[in-house]
């Protein structure tokens, strides 16, 4: 098993960490975050850790911020997992970007591609043949219609319906 390397321990990275966790793949969850004293260094310090955490995510809201990072943190070799709930379903023909964080309830039907560094928050659903474009976050209770593409970095309020 690995070790994982949260960067945001807000709420984000809470949620985060309980995805990971059901998955039980990792031996070891930290966090890295600039203002909560949970955290075991600054959001800064990620090259630090490299040797200790295998793996890293980044579980901040802004998307701009979230892919910055996400693109540091490959270039200094971690390993950027895809991290999917126990409790969600995701078809096997989906195609899902590394760093993509996907919460319990969520459905990611047939042939959806779903991009890098995207949160597919609880309950959401992504209807076969949809696309979500790289930095998405598709928030709780959302659904995507069948074919729909989601641009790049889009948020959607709680219960939307795109059409």
């Amino acid at each position: 098993m690995k070790n994982l390397l949260i960067l945001g321990a807000g709420q984000y990275g809470m949620v985060t960490k309980e995805v990971a966790e059901s998955m039980n793949c990792f031996d070891k969850i930290a966090f890295l975050d600039d203002n909560n004293p949970i955290a075991i260094g600054k959001i800064v310090d990620y090259k630090d850790f490299v040797s200790e955490y295998e793996c890293a995510v980044v579980a901040i809201g802004n998307p701009e911020i979230r892919m910055k990072f996400l693109k540091q943190l490959e270039e200094v070799g971690y390993d950027i997992p895809i991290l999917i709930h126990s409790r969600a379903y995701v078809s096997q023909s989906a195609k899902i970007g590394a760093g993509t964080i996907i919460e319990p309830m969520a459905v990611v039907h047939t042939e959806v591609h779903v991009g890098k560094d995207c949160l597919i928050s609880a309950g959401a659903i992504l209807n076969h043949n949809s696309v979500i474009n790289e930095g998405t976050h598709i928030n709780c209770g959302s659904i995507v219609n069948a074919r729909i593409v989601v641009e790049r970095n889009t948020r959607t309020e709680c219960g939307v319906v795109l059409k």
